[in-house]
């Protein structure tokens, strides 16, 4: 009896730990707020400091036309995989030395999630 109620604790857990890890959009479209400083997020809109946001998951990096990237993210050759997304959201410098993106990053794993399940959206 013991070992079913540990059983289904340890279940629980597990599925509670994976719904954290694949983020949450609605508490995503808040921690966006950081981003909406010098991002969009409409479909079909324009580049603001930074470049529109929407149909980011799965896009190519460094790929709107109208706008003037940094030579170390042209050169990076990413996908905005949700993986890339997330590491670029906690410093995007880290990630790719010399791009003109100013941003010290999101440290919290959970916000990062949040932030790429909100994007994932944008479609």
């Amino acid at each position: 009896m013991l070992r079913k109620i540990f059983s289904a604790l340890a279940l629980l857990a597990g599925t509670t730990l994976a719904a954290q890890a694949a983020g949450d959009p609605v508490k995503g479209k808040n921690v966006y707020k950081r981003c909406a400083v010098c991002h969009t997020d409409d479909k079909g809109g324009g580049d603001a400091l930074g470049p529109n946001l929407f149909g980011i998951v799965g896009r190519k990096a460094a790929i709107r036309p109208d706008y003037a990237y940094s030579p170390p993210l042209k050169a990076a050759n990413l996908t905005w995989t949700e993986a890339n997304l997330a590491k670029w959201s906690a410093g995007p410098a880290r990630m790719v030395p010399g791009t003109k993106m100013f941003f010290a990053g999101i440290t919290s794993k959970n916000q990062q999630a949040d932030l790429v399940a909100y994007l994932a959206t944008l479609k």
